[in-house]
């Protein structure tokens, strides 16, 4: 069976087969090990079980009842953990992009929204509490706008802009049009 990295019971016959025990051993285990913390947890079955870090996530995770690792299917799914504002701001940060190249898809990768061209990542968001992260798929791109980028926080895979920032089209339209450059496209 492939594995699918967002339902964690696909990892079961790779843990089965690896540790050479039924998932109704492991299930067992991890009922003893409720009361326990998340990391306790995975430092269990890591120390005493040779699990990597993979295995003991989707062990753990689906014993504390998540079954699946995707949150978000949808831009709007995304947008109701965000503030009004943060909507509006995310809104019309893809609206721009979109308005000016079509082809590119919104998709949710990592419980972000992306925008993709055809298997290639282009640019993310990426909203928190206090601010919203923007990404453009490429640290080039990033190292090449440093000049224009001089009033946000530059990370170094992101820029950090305000949950109310005024979104500026003509920045984001170069850096797309610059990954999509470096992309061939």
């Amino acid at each position: 069976m492939p594995i699918d990295k967002s339902d964690r019971k696909s990892f079961f016959p790779a843990i089965e087969k690896k540790h050479g025990l039924p998932m109704s051993y492991w299930h067992e285990q991890m009922k003893k090990l409720s009361v326990k913390k998340y990391p306790e947890q995975i430092v269990f079955l890591k120390e005493n079980h040779g699990f990597s870090q993979t295995h003991a996530n989707a062990l753990v995770m689906f014993s504390r009842g998540s079954k699946s690792s995707k949150r978000f299917d949808t831009l709007e799914e995304y947008l109701a953990t965000a503030s009004q504002e943060q909507v509006k701001t995310v809104k019309k940060i893809f609206k721009t992009i979109k308005t000016k190249y079509p082809k590119l898809d919104v998709v949710i990768a990592w419980n972000q929204p992306m925008l993709k061209l055809n298997d290639k990542y282009v640019f993310g968001v990426n909203v928190l509490k206090n601010h919203i992260l923007i990404a453009p798929w490429s640290a080039k791109v990033i190292k090449k706008f440093t000049k224009e980028l001089e009033d946000y926080k530059v990370n170094k895979k992101t820029i950090q802009v305000p949950s109310d920032w005024k979104v500026d089209a003509k920045l984001l339209e170069k850096m797309v049009k610059a990954i999509l450059a470096e992309l061939g496209k």
